[in-house]
């Protein structure tokens, strides 16, 4: 297995974990929904989960409250073998909530319990750096970026491990209503692009970050920066366009009748990372590229079929046998 120097193959996400509170009837407001199910979520720790799930060596960074939900999400991560050694946990703030309404087309919307919640209150003195120099890919979004003192911590992880050798992997995961205004998410959002290697966006994000409502090859390369070895832009239901130094095409995706779409992106990121984790020649190889993205499309159309993030992440028997139907 070709692995850059200075880690041993782990894919680390840094960033938040929480609470989903998902409705039991999907078509209706937070108001009218009769029941909810509580469910993991947090899109760096789903990416965590889902490289494990496949078979891969992940750890999840980042802050947890020193509650209940805390110790459940913790544990979580444990029973699927993501390493918890840079787990920290806090006294005074809870962990984060997030109540989700399922429009009936499986799409979502979103209400935040953060004021602050634990998450926001990593500092890098409580960073395990020695874990983050093991790190082969280092995975993270933009939600660790809206405030202090978790801001710092994400730009200190992110330098220990870039200096280490990793490559620098993104995920802007646009939530506007955590910000304090679209402006500045977009700044922020866009104050580390010069710096990162892999970046997945979705097509509602390059719009939001261009201005521009299509998936032009030419908008799309806009974005492009020294730094990036890989840009890829997911399209949903149409699968997922690629970019690289060298070439750029698009991978169809499998068509699924979807039922809760939370997590699809973050299953997609974690078969991504988990593929080019195993060989970083795939960066180079368009044709191993486009089987990487073809797995995983068929992780995200997976995860679309089940509700709630994590227990909809696939294994890499289940995403085998779809293909081979698909």
């Amino acid at each position: 297995m070709a692995t850059s120097k200075g880690n041993d193959g782990i894919v680390i996400s840094f960033g938040e974990m929480l609470i989903d509170f998902v409705p039991t009837v999907s078509g209706v407001s937070l108001a009218e929904a009769p029941e909810f199910v509580k469910a993991p979520g947090g899109a760096p720790a789903n990416v965590s989960i889902a490289v494990s799930r496949l078979g891969g060596s992940s750890a999840f960074i980042g802050k947890l409250g020193d509650d209940d939900f805390g110790r459940m999400l913790s544990g979580i991560l444990r029973d699927n073998d993501v390493s918890v050694a840079g787990v920290r946990f806090d006294g005074f703030a809870r962990t984060s909530l997030s109540f989700v309404t399922l429009r009936a087309d499986g799409e979502r919307e979103f209400m935040f319990y953060r004021h602050p919640s634990a998450d926001m209150l990593l500092s890098p003195a409580e960073l395990d750096l020695e874990l983050i120099r093991r790190a082969s890919i280092f995975h993270f979004g933009s939600i660790s970026l809206i405030a202090e003192p978790c801001r710092s911590a994400h730009l200190t992880a992110m330098l220990e491990a870039k200096n280490a050798g990793a490559l620098l992997s993104y995920d802007p995961n646009l939530r506007l209503a955590l910000w304090p205004s679209a402006d500045e998410a977009k700044a922020q959002m866009l104050s580390i692009w010069d710096q990162v290697n892999i970046v997945k966006i979705s097509d509602t994000e390059l719009e939001f970050l261009t201005g521009k409502s299509s998936v032009e090859d030419d908008i799309v390369m806009s974005l492009w920066k020294p730094a990036m070895k890989l840009l890829v832009v997911t399209l949903g239901k149409d699968g997922c366009k690629y970019y690289t130094k060298n070439f750029l095409g698009t991978v169809d995706s499998i068509k699924v009748k979807p039922v809760d779409t939370t997590g699809a992106g973050d299953a997609f990121v974690g078969a991504m990372l988990w593929g080019i984790a195993k060989d970083l020649s795939t960066l180079k190889d368009e044709k191993k590229l486009k089987e990487v993205l073809r797995f995983a499309n068929a992780c995200g159309a997976i995860t679309t079929t089940k509700k709630g993030a994590v227990p909809g992440l696939p294994s890499e028997a289940e995403v085998l046998e779809f293909l081979k139907k698909a």
